[in-house]
């Protein structure tokens, strides 16, 4: 009910901690099947100081859309573009859809088709319901990776784009990027790869030696890519990033708003009013670590993944589904249920996602979070297979 009258600040604030007291929380450790993390000390202060910042209308707010400009360019380069074209967006789910649209729109198309593969995530779904694309799902080897030939025989007149995965949201495969490229260059198509969570992890990864197919800007098919900051790029929620290669893209799905205070602009994205904040968390972020302070973060999560494969190894009555990619482990097991229910009993904050546990390297899981895992795992497992 709304209140007649309103309590001191200090009231509601014992009531919230009260109301939240049930909430698992990062610092703790015990959420390990999550893509987010708590945010750098930096970006919560940026956040704190710039929280009024609306770039839903830049004009009240130049010194932000800069910001917010040089943001996307730090991006594009990162992911090997001198020059892209995009913003920072509420998240993953909201890039994608601006990707699916951009497609649709530059096409002249009348039943719009997109293939993706069966690993995609869900957001693309709601781009499917929000703007009549109809998806065609491409299978997937056995390795989790999309079977390219079954994308190429997907390929029809209504085909307005195909879409890559660079980080599962289950288990860290990286697609055939390069062939996807290949394919798209060929058929005159366009390639949107979501790199949403693998975007912030490859670059790095990559240069510290791991064997990751490329994804990125590089391959010349590829047209547009998601990643988002507030994953491993420490940033908080919600710091999403769409980047397109061209222009023309970004134009495609422009909206003119006339009537803002700071006059007539064409807005691109889904939501109008937009947190700027955030924005200048994700530029902040990338000039305090630089490549090598990001290099450093990947190089712990990549290693941490490396000797937690190892050590589920070891326990009997779960298996590992496939040796990491990413930093994201998974296993499974034949009372899997049964397995899930009871590590959730002990509090830790997990899900079993198509028949298997997701477990998470992001930067607040250490060692010894993993080690009290490892060790509840090994106590639940025993007794669920005597």
């Amino acid at each position: 009910m709304f209140p007649r009258k309103g309590a001191s600040g200090e009231e509601v604030l014992e009531e919230l901690e009260r109301k939240t007291e049930e909430d698992l929380t990062f610092d703790s450790g015990r959420i390990l099947g999550s893509m987010c993390t708590y945010p750098h000390p930096l970006a919560v202060e940026v956040v704190r100081r710039y929280i009024d910042r609306n770039l839903g209308d830049p004009g009240l707010h130049v010194g932000s859309q800069r910001v917010e400009k040089e943001a996307v360019d730090m991006l594009s380069n990162l992911l090997g573009l001198e020059r892209g074209y995009g913003h920072i967006v509420s998240g993953g789910t909201e890039a994608n859809i601006l990707a699916v649209r951009a497609f649709r729109n530059l096409a002249d198309v009348e039943k719009p088709e997109l293939i993706l593969p069966e690993s995609a995530h869900f957001s693309f779904l709601k781009a499917s319901e929000m703007l009549g694309v109809k998806l065609v799902w491409a299978k997937l080897k056995e390795d989790y990776s999309v079977d390219v030939r079954d994308v190429e025989s997907k390929i029809t007149d209504r085909t307005i784009g195909i879409v890559g995965i660079a980080g599962t949201t289950g288990l860290g495969v990286v697609d055939d990027i390069p062939s996807l490229s290949d394919l798209a260059i060929e058929h005159g198509l366009p390639l949107h790869v979501d790199a949403a969570f693998g975007g912030f992890v490859i670059p790095f990864a990559k240069e510290l030696g791991y064997d990751i197919p490329d994804f990125d800007f590089r391959l010349k098919g590829v047209k547009s890519i998601t990643i988002d900051p507030h994953k491993m790029g420490m940033v908080p929620i919600p710091a999403g990033g769409i980047i397109f290669r061209e222009k023309k893209y970004l134009e495609a799905i422009s909206i003119l708003a006339p009537y803002l205070a700071g006059g007539r602009i064409w807005q691109a994205t889904i939501t109008g009013t937009r947190p700027g904040a955030s924005a200048l968390a994700v530029w902040a972020m990338i000039k305090h670590l630089g490549f090598e302070g990001y290099k450093e973060v990947v190089r712990e999560a990549m290693e941490l993944s490396r000797w937690f494969a190892g050590e589920l190894k070891k326990i009997p009555g779960v298996y590992l589904i496939r040796e990491p990619v990413l930093n994201i482990v998974s296993f499974g097991s034949e009372r899997l249920e049964e397995l899930e229910e009871r590590l959730k009993n002990r509090g830790w904050g997990i899900s079993a996602h198509r028949g298997y546990v997701r477990i998470v390297m992001m930067p607040h899981v250490k060692r010894e979070h993993l080690e009290e895992f490892l060790r509840d795992l090994g106590e639940i497992a025993a007794g669920l297979n005597p």
